[in-house]
């Protein structure tokens, strides 16, 4: 008798999901756009806009030029919900324990390297209007949404700056922007919060053909030849994490709105 009140219990809890799922009650279903070419116009069957995300967040798919046209609602979405802001924050409390958890040196050595576009700095207000990474870069709008100087700060990675300092940690800035929008980019990174830092690196001529790894991996080598330890390293990119000296640690935020190699 008790082991058939137990069949009879499960039979009803398999109907009233089998019911609930039948009238779309069920929540939290996997995103059903489908992209249908990739970043040269492959065709890419069977793959969800949340898997062509993951992909690229976990530098499997590498080398695109464009976010596929059909993901443009998806991409959107997800960069003004709230999921950008809880996979950003999940990144800087790990990067915030990892710092807490450091036995410190009191010798203003230790560093902590800062990409500003997308980690710093973000550009939703620019890509907001330019399909959220579907439209093909153009240089020349985005240089002149750059010398608005208006970028906002984002919100973790400006709370993550301010208790590293409030740590000891110095912090350096390490972009891809050029060397003439120096001043523009003070101005930008000071008015939204971040007031202080050791060094703020612009790209110069000379890496004129490098890539952004490169250019990188070679302007942390110059900070620790002049004796900083890099302890910690931020950036959007996997230009900005990998290569040479890139620190005791890395953390990557999430951007599946463009590409940098």
């Amino acid at each position: 008798m008790k082991m058939l009140l137990v069949l009879l219990f499960f039979l009803l809890v398999t109907l009233v999901a089998t019911t609930q799922a039948s009238n779309g009650a069920i929540s939290h279903q996997i995103h059903l756009l489908r992209p249908q070419t990739g970043s040269g116009g492959r065709h890419v069957p069977g793959i969800s806009c949340l898997s062509w995300r993951l992909g690229v967040e976990t530098h499997n798919i590498v080398g695109w030029t464009t976010v596929p046209a059909v993901c443009e609602g998806y991409v959107g979405h997800y960069m003004l919900g709230h999921q950008y802001r809880q996979d950003s924050r999940a990144v800087t409390n790990e990067a915030l324990l990892y710092a807490k958890s450091l036995n410190l040196t009191k010798d203003g050595k230790n560093l902590w390297v800062f990409d500003i576009d997308e980690t710093s700095l973000s550009n939703l207000p620019y890509y907001s209007h330019h399909g959220f990474g579907v439209e093909v870069y153009n240089s020349t709008s985005f240089d002149a949404w750059v010398l608005e100087g208006t970028a906002p700060a984002l919100p973790e990675s400006l709370k993550l700056y301010n208790k590293l300092l409030a740590l000891g940690i110095k912090v350096a800035f390490i972009t891809g922007r050029g060397i003439s929008r120096r001043s523009v980019t003070e101005i930008n990174l000071k008015y939204v919060g971040y007031h202080t830092w050791e060094k703020l690196v612009l790209k110069n001529s000379s890496y004129s053909g490098n890539t952004s790894a490169v250019y990188k991996s070679s302007e942390r080598k110059e900070l620790e030849k002049s004796g900083y330890r890099i302890i910690g390293n931020i950036g959007d990119q996997w230009s900005d994490l990998l290569g040479t000296n890139v620190g005791d640690r890395t953390f990557k935020l999430p951007d599946p709105m463009y590409y940098i190699s």
